[in-house]
């Protein structure tokens, strides 16, 4: 009899230890681009709330997200994002990026890239061409709520913009 339990409880062990090995695996897939940006070292709130589609190809890392409407959230600046956004996605950067641009005293600028060079300081970095702009990363903690804008509204400003700059 002694010899039966032990065999039970041998096989139902096994069988915990090969479920627990599998498990995890189902589980770590990212099912959301805000699980990509946290995998790769980035925060979620870098974009906003109200993202109906995203889609990522796994071998260049190339991601695409669809908003319901543009919209602007106010963080230090106010940033603009069109309905959609799309950049490449490696550990601690997002570079190539398009659709989100950050508005600096009344002019707005397209936002190249965003890094954070080392998590331990606390600053993110945003690549707006002509200048690198940081921010406290603390500020970038949770999605925000974006005001929609009337695209046509945001593009006026925006060649006003760099009608002043020029």
């Amino acid at each position: 009899m002694g010899i039966s339990i032990f065999s039970l409880v041998s096989t139902l062990s096994l069988s915990f230890l090969l479920l627990s090995i599998n498990f995890p695996t189902a589980q770590s897939s990212p099912s959301s681009i805000y699980d990509h940006l946290e995998i790769n070292g980035l925060p979620i709130g870098l974009l906003p709330k109200g993202i109906t589609e995203f889609s990522i190809d796994p071998d260049t890392q190339r991601f695409q997200v669809n908003l319901t409407q543009a919209c602007n959230a106010k963080f230090e600046n106010q940033l603009h994002y069109d309905f959609n956004i799309s950049g490449v996605l490696s550990f601690g950067k997002i570079a190539n990026l398009s659709g989100v641009s950050q508005q600096e005293l009344f002019l707005w600028f397209p936002v190249i890239s965003i890094r954070v060079d080392d998590p331990s300081s606390g600053l993110i970095n945003f690549d707006v061409g002509v200048v690198n702009k940081q921010f406290s990363l603390s500020l970038f903690e949770i999605p925000r709520d974006c005001t929609a804008v009337d695209p046509d509204d945001y593009h006026s400003q925006s060649e006003n913009s760099q009608v002043a700059s020029s």
